[in-house]
């Protein structure tokens, strides 16, 4: 990889590997509080973005929009229950850094922390375990039926 920003307004990042030679042109955006930040230019949308992409099997980097249905989020694929599984396990992985966390439905607050944030995180555990319920009375619904 090989990048060059010297000039205000634009620069260039070069990718070479053993499957892929690319050059993707970078644009600076002028920041709130003064200077700048880069951003890549999508090569298929021409479009401003963060973040570029390449697929298992593409040949080139291109933002997500430029990808489709080939990429998305981890969230995008899962149902209501999985993710109040995933946004419930995240809320332990922030409380609880000593990675027992089958020991706590809702660890305790970690020194430090202040109340407010981990009420909020409480909330939203509770938001979770919800659906959660829901789900259960809804499958218990579905098989009663049965």
């Amino acid at each position: 990889m090989s990048a060059e920003m010297r000039r205000d307004h634009e620069g260039y990042l070069r990718i070479q590997m053993r499957d892929l030679e690319q050059t993707i042109i970078l644009i600076p955006r002028a920041r709130r509080f003064g200077g700048h930040q880069w951003y890549f230019m999508c090569p298929a949308e021409d479009r401003c973005c963060s973040v570029l992409w390449r697929p298992p099997g593409a040949s080139l980097f291109r933002c997500r929009q430029a990808w489709g249905k080939r990429v998305a989020y981890t969230s995008q694929f899962l149902n209501r229950d999985n993710r109040a599984h995933r946004g419930q396990a995240k809320i332990k992985s922030r409380l609880q850094a000593d990675g027992a966390l089958e020991l706590w439905e809702l660890p305790p607050k970690p020194k430090g922390m202040r109340w407010q944030t981990y009420d909020r995180y409480a909330k939203k555990f509770d938001k979770y375990e919800a659906i959660l319920e829901e789900g259960i009375d809804e499958l218990l619904a579905k098989l009663s039926e049965e």
